[in-house]
């Protein structure tokens, strides 16, 4: 079930963003957007792409093509706000989540937004103050920040970090 704000918007409005936390089993997405000098929570989710038998990967990267254009055909963000790519333990999970972010990125130029990318330091940074705070100290901040429940999972909270880092180095607080 997607977590959604109460009055989800329905045209494209700048300062809308589309985080990902993408990942080879589950992916995390979370749509934000500013509101002066706000950021207001639209909705979070996972798309997980892993089933029992799992599917090939081509299946699995169709898969979550298809539930990204959705989200952004329904939410319609200008922006796409993920993480940079980083080392995996081993070749193959590296490899896996390449074709992962190549799909993300791809629907992303796709369907017209624009893609920033931030390193985890830089995410976490923005979140917590902490440019090496733990992944427990980024998800209660996202908490506190969008005053959203607790029970987001870590996929949909990084997704939400990245979001955050992009609205607010892109829409930076205005004079009060």
């Amino acid at each position: 079930m997607i977590y959604r704000h109460p009055e989800p918007m329905i045209y494209r409005q700048p300062g809308r963003t589309l985080g990902i936390d993408p990942g080879s089993q589950v992916t995390g997405f979370g749509v934000l957007e500013k509101e002066g000098n706000r950021i207001k929570h639209v909705c979070s989710n996972f798309v997980r792409l892993t089933s029992s038998p799992s599917p090939p990967l081509p299946l699995r990267l169709k898969q979550l093509h298809q539930a990204l254009s959705q989200i952004i055909q329904e939410f319609r963000p200008t922006d796409l706000a993920v993480e940079k790519v980083f080392f995996a333990k081993n070749v193959h999970s590296a490899l896996t989540l390449g074709h992962v972010r190549g799909v993300v990125l791809f629907t992303a130029v796709e369907s017209g937004l624009e893609v920033f990318e931030y390193s985890p330091l830089e995410i976490k940074k923005a979140v917590t103050g902490y440019g090496r705070a733990d992944k427990k100290q980024v998800q209660e901040m996202v908490k506190l920040l969008l005053g959203i429940p607790a029970s987001q999972n870590q996929d949909i909270s990084d997704a939400l970090a990245a979001g955050i880092c992009h609205l607010n180095w892109f829409y930076p607080l205005k004079d009060l």
